[in-house]
């Protein structure tokens, strides 16, 4: 398994990712994340496993899509492609400010000790890192900013109305 933080811990990442459903039959027992055109082709069939759903989006992908089954989704993947795409923190954003999603939102692919910190600012709570980054170097990382001057995800309010 690789490196994976939850909730500002070092976690166990006890999630599958799967693609290319043929037959409900062949999905593996435990909990799954599939991309979005798969959650959209067979939702109602998916909606009857009794392990827990996740859905990975691409950063082009728009989370109202998945707006309605957000109360049945666990875990929403969003994808850094590149250090310099950072259109997940938008998806982010959105789905905890405007569509109120509680679940756990991942970040994978480029994800970088000098982004997690900005990264939970706008939503994300799980973390699933590069080969080349130290855990404990990124969890410290988390309490290098003690100040915030502006509202996001994780305080609703500018430091000037605290």
């Amino acid at each position: 398994m690789g490196k994976y933080i939850l909730d500002r811990k070092p976690a166990d990442d006890n999630w599958m990712p799967f693609t290319g459903l043929e037959e409900l039959d062949t999905l593996p027992s435990g909990d799954i994340y599939i991309p979005l055109s798969e959650w959209i082709e067979r939702r109602e069939e998916l909606l009857k496993r009794n392990s827990r759903l996740g859905v990975i989006l691409e950063n082009t992908d728009d989370v109202n899509d998945i707006a309605e089954d957000l109360d049945r989704l666990d875990l929403v993947v969003l994808q850094f492609p590149k250090m310099s795409d950072g259109r997940a923190y938008t998806q982010a954003r959105l789905l905890r400010e405007r569509l109120g999603y509680k679940g756990e939102i991942r970040a994978v692919g480029d994800v970088l000790r000098d982004d997690v910190f900005y990264m939970q600012r706008c939503g994300f709570n799980a973390f699933e890192l590069r080969d080349d980054q130290d855990v404990n170097s990124v969890l410290k990382a988390f309490d290098e900013i003690t100040v915030t001057y502006q509202p996001a995800a994780d305080e609703d309010l500018p430091i000037w109305r605290r």
